[in-house]
């Protein structure tokens, strides 16, 4: 693994001859992790000195952290400046993007990306801190967008028919259909059982990351995956066409359908965006919906995102209109590949609940009441679609040391 990037931020204070800082027991400075403000503050925490960063490595349920605290947001569209950043390639020219944390706006930060990558791969989403990418030849590469560890799986054994030039790709958007869905691991990749999963049009390919091949699981018809989540302990997939499946790792690859009802106040069309978003206990399903409101100059189209919950005590299961959030916010981007995040009690960082942080290229991001009387519908919300390469659009994401058990190779300037 390469580790020439970084994100950069500053120490919280200056500790520097104050020894018995650094002699403070693990479990005190266990107690004081939830109580810090952002992401920054924790990687912060970290660097603070190596007491500390071994402390906040032995933390128990650092993944809990994640639930306390917003996600990064990562522009790769604006260019920061930044100092040189040495590297094992001397060939490699860094693409350095602005990094927004959402509890403090008013401090730029960065992380740093092979310009290489940016303009020949193509991202399918962002999953436990790294960014999934492949190139139309079946090539694919697990970046660390913090530290600039990468991890290369085997060529994908993907079909011809499967396989589409990028002068094609970029020519016509419409032919995605012939590439990636989204990729996502099912667990740290560091953990000993994590595997990335890569859906295509006609097949769920998985590799246990560390192995030498992929395994495929051949879909039914119209079965096209776009996303799987983790919910209570299981795997949730769902296709283009809103159908709801859980997915088996072991013994072997399968795919059962998920027999689901629709309230009669729910939403069903199939040219809508839709994501699977976990909060807590509950699994949603967000939709945006079309309305023709003469609002509008001439008549025109605004947006509305609707909330659904699925509730899985009935039977079948049935998806229900979701009012409010409660105490919990989601954070979501123009790309549809871009896995959903929640966020619990954001109030404790200025955030608001029962809301969507939907990001954009500028403003960086829009927040709106979801199901509100207060915002009932917004021309503002921008038509999700699919980008590639450089196309790439702003996401959020979690670092991937919030996730890791074991040591942490993240360098943070000061």
């Amino acid at each position: 693994m390469q580790t020439h990037s970084k994100l950069c931020v500053s120490a919280l204070t200056t500790l520097s001859g104050l020894q018995e800082w650094a002699d403070l027991p693990d479990g005190l400075l266990h107690t004081i992790l939830p109580l810090l403000g952002s992401v920054r503050d924790l990687l912060a925490f970290s660097a603070t000195c190596r007491s500390w960063h071994v402390a906040f490595l032995s933390y128990p349920s650092k993944s809990t952290l994640c639930t306390l605290f917003p996600p990064l947001l990562i522009q790769t569209n604006i260019r920061v400046d930044a100092p040189h950043v040495p590297s094992n390639d001397i060939h490699c020219k860094l693409h350095t993007c602005k990094v927004i944390d959402p509890s403090n706006q008013n401090i730029t930060l960065r992380c740093q990306i092979d310009e290489e990558i940016l303009q020949k791969m193509y991202c399918v989403g962002p999953s436990y801190g790294h960014l999934i990418f492949f190139c139309s030849r079946g090539y694919c590469l697990v970046v660390d967008p913090f530290s600039g560890s990468k991890v290369s799986p085997p060529r994908l054994p993907i079909s011809g028919c499967e396989r589409v030039s990028p002068t094609k790709i970029h020519a016509q958007h419409s032919e995605i259909a012939e590439l990636y869905f989204f990729g996502v691991l099912t667990a740290p990749i560091t953990s000993p059982n994590s595997h990335l999963l890569v859906g295509t049009r006609f097949s769920l390919f998985d590799w246990p990351v560390g192995s030498d091949s992929w395994s495929e699981l051949k879909l039914p018809s119209g079965a096209q995956i776009t996303q799987i989540v983790e919910f209570k302990g299981q795997f949730i997939a769902m296709d283009y066409h809103r159908r709801i499946y859980s997915f088996e790792l072991a013994p072997q690859l399968g795919l059962q359908e998920i027999i689901t009802e629709w309230s009669p106040h729910s939403i069903r069309t199939p040219y809508q965006t839709s994501w699977l978003v976990v909060c807590g206990d509950m699994l949603l399903m967000f939709i945006t919906v079309d309305h023709w409101s003469r609002r509008i100059k001439d008549g025109g189209i605004l947006k509305k995102v609707c909330t659904l919950h699925l509730d899985m005590s009935s039977k079948p299961a049935k998806w229900v209109v979701k009012k409010k959030l409660g105490s919990w916010a989601a954070f979501a981007g123009c790309d549809t590949k871009n896995m959903p995040l929640s966020n619990m009690n954001p109030e404790r960082w200025g955030g608001r609940s029962n809301s969507l942080y939907y990001a954009e290229s500028s403003p960086p991001w829009r927040v709106h009441e979801l199901d509100s009387a207060h915002d009932p519908w917004d021309a503002s919300i921008r038509q999700c679609v699919i980008y590639w390469g450089h196309y790439m659009k702003p996401l959020w994401v979690y670092p991937s040391m919030l996730y890791s058990d074991g040591a942490s190779d993240h360098r943070v300037e000061r």
